[in-house]
């Protein structure tokens, strides 16, 4: 079977470095290629000045600019013939823009190119997984011929699971190191494609902890959940909100829904006090989480664990999917124990709950640990296993008050400014410590 150009094989080397972004690589056409009046633009995009990525696209010359909803291009491109440049473009979240440009020729007397356009949206290359993972692929063309059917293998395994279609949603699993994904499709005239994509697998977060670790299971099963509105979310805002237990949708037979109305953007916030531990230093806290079609109504989910330390302060490990940003946030005290300044700090880390599957559970795992004077370490972050790394340090204690306690806040903000509801379940959460 013939193989999509591997992105590695033969990169894009730029004629004017001034017209070049380092953040987009074209693997295809090559800068200053004669190519045919049909031929193939493959290129992928990273973060754009510092932003994750909104959208990808291109134009010729002065033209028209195509917008591709996604982080990579493979497609095909028709031209005139005769000299032109290709304008390989991106857009952060937050409104940059950065561009590459190609210069090719076109010429009528090469055979114009068959175009193989799979997407494989999960895994990313080069991402880090707990088996076992999702495949997601589609596409509509292998070698300009509908695609008929979907396959996967692993290294240099002959057993490839097959799926008919134009798309794929699989479940894959793999021993814990490094592998090679080959996704393959097949065209309805017998052609044959193959799209590789390095990962790695890691072992589980749960499988690495240590055996004195405690765990407290079924923290949605607690009563004395409580709700408030955090003031913190603005001016104007009001919320009001109810939890209760459900058992559908359900994982262990007894979820709890969080249904939440907003109004100016505001956040409500659940807590629920599970016990007391002056002297954890190290935390995973694994949830599920699943959300229904209001999710549209959530700007941001916070998952957050309050721990009072044996010195009486309380480290704050706030921790937020932030819809505003599409990023991981995390907390950080930008002022002292005493004179306190809770501040919201974005990762690189993507997260943006509007591209959570709907009615759907989601695992979210969190690693962190703290010192003794407070300083947390905000290690990594799985969702539906796949691992993003944080590793970063910042103070986090804050001179409360507080009697000895481990607490957890669930909190729900709205993304509109209108009154909306929007309805989340939370199930099997567990707060391991050590």
């Amino acid at each position: 079977m013939k193989a999509i150009l591997p992105l590695a094989s033969a990169l894009f080397v730029c004629a004017v470095p001034a017209l070049c972004d380092p953040s987009i690589v074209v693997s295809s056409p090559q800068a200053g290629a004669t190519v045919g009046v049909s031929f193939v633009l493959v290129a992928t995009a990273s973060p754009c000045s510092g932003q994750p990525l909104s959208a990808t696209g291109y134009s010729l010359d002065y033209g028209a600019t195509t917008i591709v909803n996604a982080v990579s291009i493979n497609t095909l491109v028709t031209a005139s013939t005769g000299s032109h440049t290709l304008h390989v473009k991106s857009w952060g979240n937050q409104g940059s823009a950065c561009d590459t440009d190609v210069p090719i020729t076109v010429s009528a007397s090469l055979v114009p190119a068959l175009l193989t356009n799979v997407s494989v949206s999960q895994p990313n290359p080069g991402a880090k997984l707990v088996s076992p993972f999702m495949l997601i692929a589609s596409g509509a063309q292998c070698e300009s011929q509908s695609i008929v059917a979907f396959g996967f293998s692993i290294d240099t395994s002959s057993a490839t699971t097959v799926v008919t279609g134009a798309s794929i949603n699989a479940s894959v699993s793999s021993t814990v190191g490094a592998h090679t994904l080959h996704v393959k499709s097949w065209g309805n005239q017998g052609a044959g494609c193959d799209t590789d994509i390095a990962i790695k697998v890691v072992p589980s977060p749960v499988s690495q902890l240590p055996s004195t670790a405690i765990a407290v299971h079924s923290i949605q099963a607690l009563t004395g959940w409580e709700a408030a509105i955090d003031t913190a979310t603005g001016a104007g805002a009001s919320t009001y909100g109810v939890s209760r237990f459900s058992s559908s949708p359900s994982l262990s037979g007894k979820s709890r829904g969080f249904v939440t109305t907003a109004t100016n953007y505001g956040g409500e916030r659940y807590d629920v006090q599970f016990g007391a531990d002056t002297s954890a230093s190290n935390f995973l806290y694994d949830g599920w989480f699943y959300l229904t079609p209001s999710a549209t109504n959530i700007a941001n989910l916070e998952l957050d664990l309050n721990q009072v330390m044996a010195n009486g302060r309380t480290v704050i490990f706030g921790f937020q999917c932030d819809g505003w940003t599409g990023t991981w946030d995390y907390t950080a005290n930008a002022g002292t124990p005493e004179v306190y300044v809770d501040a919201w700090l974005h990762s690189t880390a993507p997260c943006n709950t509007r591209n959570w599957t709907q009615n759907t559970w989601h695992h979210v795992q969190i690693s962190y640990s703290r010192d003794d004077n407070g300083n947390a370490t905000y290690h990594s972050v799985w969702l539906d296993n796949v691992e993003q790394d944080l590793n970063v340090t910042v103070p986090d204690a804050f001179a409360l008050g507080w009697g000895s306690t481990l607490l957890t806040n669930f909190q729900v903000d709205g993304a509109t400014l209108a009154e909306s509801t929007s309805t989340v379940y939370m199930d099997k959460l567990t707060v391991y410590r050590w």
